[in-house]
C-alpha cells in the first residue's frame, strides 16, 4: 500500500475506533494521537532515507503539538490508534504491528544503554491500557491486553492478559472484539483475589476456634483448591 493511502487510513481511525467521533472538524482539534501517527509517517520516511535531522525535527515539532514523544526510527504498522494520546513515549527501536490501540500515558521504553534492539515489539491487535509501561526488548503477543498502570518487563504470549507491578501474565482469553478491547473494567485484580483468599481463610479459622467446627479441614481444603486453581491461571 502506498504512503498516502496509509496516511488516509490513519485519518479514518477515529471514525472506525472512537464512538465519541461525530464530525471531521473534530479530527483537526481533538485527536492529537492521529496527528502524532501521521506526523510520524513523514518523520520516519525522512529518517529511513538518512535525512535524520529532518526526521528528528518533524518528530520534535510533533511532540510539541501533540504531546506524544515518538522517535522517528520506530516502526508503526497500519490501523494504529492512540486514544487521547497525551504522554505517550515510544523509543527508537520499538516495533508496533497492525490494529494496535494505545491509551494515554503509555511508555514503550528501554532498560539498557546498549545500541541495538532495546525497546518492545508490539504484535498485531494488542491493547495497552492507560499509564502502562512496557520496558525492554520484549515481545507482546498478538491480541494480548496490558492492564492500565501495569509494568511489563517480560514477554507476553499471544491472546493473554498482563496486569500488575510487575505484570503477571494470565491465561488465554477470547479473541478481541471492538467492545472487548475497551473493557478494561473486566481485567482481573490479582491483589484483590489474594486478599479475598486470606480474609476467607482467617474467617474459617476464627469460626473453627469459636464453634469447635470439626469440618474445618474440609472447608480449608476446598478453599485451598480454589486458591490453587487461581494460581494455575497465572502463567508468570
Amino acid at each position: 500500500m502506498g504512503f498516502w493511502s496509509i496516511v488516509k487510513e490513519d485519518l479514518n481511525e477515529p471514525k472506525r475506533q472512537d464512538p465519541a467521533f461525530h464530525s471531521w472538524i473534530e479530527l483537526f482539534f481533538n485527536y492529537p494521537g492521529v496527528w502524532a501517527v501521521v506526523n510520524h509517517r513523514f518523520a520516519h520516511f525522512f529518517y529511513s532515507k538518512n535525512f535524520k535531522r529532518i526526521g528528528r525535527a518533524i518528530s520534535g515539532i510533533s511532540r510539541f503539538l501533540t504531546g506524544v514523544d515518538l522517535h522517528p526510527a520506530a516502526k508503526v504498522g497500519r490501523h494504529v490508534f492512540f486514544d487521547h494520546a497525551t504522554g505517550i513515549v515510544i523509543g527508537e527501536t520499538t516495533e508496533i504491528g497492525d490494529n494496535v490501540l494505545l491509551y494515554q500515558g503509555v511508555t514503550l521504553g528501554g532498560v539498557s544503554l546498549d545500541k541495538g534492539k532495546r525497546h518492545p515489539t508490539i504484535k498485531n491487535g494488542v491493547v495497552v491500557g492507560a499509564g502502562a509501561k512496557v520496558l525492554g526488548n520484549i515481545t507482546i503477543g498478538e491480541n494480548s491486553k496490558i492492564g492500565a498502570n501495569s509494568v511489563v518487563v517480560k514477554d507476553v504470549p499471544d491472546d493473554s492478559t498482563a496486569v500488575g507491578i510487575p505484570a503477571r501474565i494470565l491465561g488465554a482469553k477470547e479473541p478481541n472484539t471492538n467492545k472487548e478491547r475497551l473493557a478494561h473494567n473486566k481485567l482481573p485484580d490479582i491483589n484483590k483475589e489474594l486478599f479475598a483468599y486470606c480474609l476467607k481463610r482467617i474467617e474459617i479459622l476464627e469460626n473453627a476456634v469459636k464453634n469447635e467446627d470439626k469440618n474445618i479441614i474440609n472447608k480449608d481444603e476446598e478453599l485451598a483448591k480454589c486458591y490453587q486453581d487461581f494460581i494455575k491461571s497465572i502463567n508468570s
